[in-house]
């Protein structure tokens, strides 16, 4: 798996796991937020399409990065500032942010710059993937999207 994509499953895979909870139904006679959460049955796949009166569970249209890694943020020990560095990005979902390991993501997101020059390297994959994550169905804080 590319690095990109790790990174992107461990932000969005937050999102599933905040989804899911919100949809599970209480069970018949609680009141709501007072049961155990039990994981949704995953869907199998099938190739015979759905009959036109099922109904159909709508897929959440954004995954709120922002809110997500904010989440993180505010649990972690060390302060990080995700919204402007690409090493404390990947820190904050359990990357490593190594200076190999940001070459090697420049790499896989075609940066045709000098990697030796780590700063400005930094700054434009922070910006790239701020941008895939969008691009990828991230809602981003107004102050990054752009």
């Amino acid at each position: 798996m590319s690095l990109f994509a790790n990174l992107m499953g461990k932000i969005f895979g937050h999102a599933t796991t905040v989804a899911a909870a919100a949809i599970t139904p209480a069970p018949s006679g609680s009141k709501p937020g007072t049961g155990p959460i039990d994981a949704p049955t995953p869907a199998v796949a099938s190739s015979a399409p759905a009959p036109a009166s099922a109904p159909v569970a709508a897929a959440p249209a954004q995954v709120d990065v922002g809110a997500i890694l904010d989440g993180l943020a505010a649990k972690n020990s060390e302060k990080l500032d995700w919204k402007h560095s690409i090493v404390d990005l990947m820190k904050l979902v359990g990357e490593d942010s190594s200076l190999s390991a940001r070459k090697q993501l420049a790499a896989e997101l075609k940066y045709t710059g000098d990697t030796n020059d780590s700063a400005t390297m930094n700054v434009w994959l922070h910006t790239q993937v701020m941008h895939a994550l969008a691009a990828n169905g991230g809602k981003l804080p107004s102050d990054l999207a752009g």
